[in-house]
């Protein structure tokens, strides 16, 4: 094994887990930063912070489906690969990871021209008025210039990841995050570009850190490789990946919708300060999902190798540990928010009645965010296993089915109209938690013993597989 990475496949579960989600973690924990720096700096722009904070706010959906293309193609691509790995066929998971690439720079392109074109009429859609549109355009014109970058960092950080290289992995969110927090005041502040420098940074950044990964995934350490005779688009390895990764897009996808939702219902109701108050709301909500996913993350290649080479205790045994973590650390967040609210919304705000209204919605919105623990810990082991269609019915229910019906029909049947609005949030994250939950219970040990009987077959099934110590 190279140096910095893990056996996927051999020695104590607790302890691989350990190691894999540990970086994982502070990779989306550096990510957090690097996502929110921009609106941190900004909400303390002097004079126009709260305008300037509401204006990058409103793109924050346009964001949102730039990650969820990349996404669409990571978190695809990655598992299968892992799989591919785990049945010791290296060559077919490089050929994957060479047609994801590709499927990168083509979707880079298309959604660049698109929001050069389209971007001002869809963020005045999206819930920007004649007071924020000028911050909004500033931010986004220079951010969709970058989307090449932003696509390369993460759509292909999992193919890292998929090799056992967390801390490899993690360091491509570390020299990003550093580079553009230190960017982000120079900018800002000693420039005087604002918002524009705000967006000049984050791009900068993630250009250095696509260099770092195309140099990794070219380079001797890597077993996973970029060719150039995989670099194409082949339907019978694109598709499967498309298909698992559907999952994660839609969960993206639909964060984009809700926000837009969210945006329009608040303006109607509360107008640009009640607006401004969701993007501090959503922004503390990343920061709780995305500490999550990077425990999620962390656990994905271990399942998908040992799944791919048929050894289902080693998934069951990580499931659990998986669980347990999950929970464990979404009741920590959950605490944290409820006890000092104050201290998330000074991160984003100074102004008194920003504050004041962030403050009173916060503890609304994330008021059931402790189930969150329990939904990503099963939906992103359904992703693990390669089951498409029940993680794209799971990501679907929780926004589309659930949240987008509720956002609307809440401040139907309640008074307090702007309550009603943060309220859709927690009770569709109870109702889908509890869903996903179940069906998982259903559907886990039929999917392992479908398995083991593939590796095993079942007139040879004398005992079942043991466990490695």
């Amino acid at each position: 094994m190279a140096k910095s990475q893990n056996d996927l496949g051999r020695g104590s579960v607790g302890r691989l887990l350990f190691n894999m989600a540990l970086p994982a973690i502070a990779a989306q924990l550096i990510n957090v930063l690097y996502n929110l720096v921009d609106r941190m700096y900004i909400g303390h722009i002097e004079g126009i912070g709260d305008l300037a904070l509401t204006g990058v706010g409103v793109t924050f959906p346009v964001i949102m489906i730039i990650s969820a293309f990349s996404m669409l193609v990571g978190m695809g691509g990655a598992p299968r690969a892992s799989m591919k790995m785990g049945a010791k066929d290296f060559d077919g998971a490089s050929r994957i990871l060479g047609n994801c690439a590709c499927l990168l720079v083509v979707m880079s392109v298309v959604i660049t021209a698109v929001i050069l074109a389209f971007g001002r009429d869809f963020l005045l859609l999206f819930g920007a008025s004649g007071n924020t549109i000028g911050y909004a355009m500033d931010y986004l014109a220079i951010y969709a210039a970058g989307t090449i970058f932003v696509q390369l960092v993460l759509g292909l950080n999992p193919f890292i990841s998929a090799q056992g290289f967390a801390k490899t992995s993690m360091l491509t969110t570390v020299i990003g995050a550093v580079l553009n927090i230190a960017l982000d005041p120079v900018f800002i502040f000693v420039f005087g570009m604002g918002v524009r420098g705000a967006a000049l940074a984050t791009i900068l950044s993630q250009a250095v850190s696509a260099v770092w990964v195309l140099k990794f995934l070219t380079g001797k350490r890597t077993q996973l490789k970029i060719r150039m005779k995989y670099f194409r688009l082949s339907p019978s390895v694109i598709l499967p990946v498309v298909a698992l990764g559907v999952s994660p897009f839609i969960m993206q996808a639909t964060e984009s919708i809700i926000t837009v939702c969210f945006n329009v219902q608040l303006m109607r109701y509360g107008g640009d300060l009640a607006v401004g108050a969701m993007t501090i709301l959503s922004s503390v909500m990343q920061f709780t999902f995305l500490l999550l996913m990077g425990l999620t993350q962390g656990s994905q290649p271990i399942i998908s190798y040992n799944y791919g080479a048929g050894n289902v205790e080693r998934v069951k045994k990580t499931f659990r540990l998986l669980f347990i973590w999950c929970m464990a650390f979404a009741a920590l967040l959950w605490g944290s928010i409820m006890l000092f609210p104050q201290a998330f919304v000074a991160i984003f705000s100074n102004s008194e009645q920003l504050s004041a209204i962030s403050v009173w919605a916060l503890r609304i919105y994330m008021g059931a965010a402790v189930v969150l623990g329990a939904q990503n810990a099963c939906q992103q082991t359904f992703i693990a296993l390669g089951q498409a269609g029940v993680s794209v019915f799971l990501a679907i229910l929780r926004k589309v089915i659930l949240l987008i019906p509720l956002i609307f029909t809440l401040p139907l049947l309640l008074d307090d109209k702007v309550f009603a609005v943060f309220f859709a949030e927690p009770v569709a994250d109870i109702l889908a938690a509890t869903a996903t939950v179940i069906l998982f219970a259903y559907r886990f040990k039929r999917i392992l013993k479908k398995k083991q009987e593939e590796v095993i077959p079942v007139g040879e099934q004398q005992a079942p597989v043991q466990a490695e110590p």
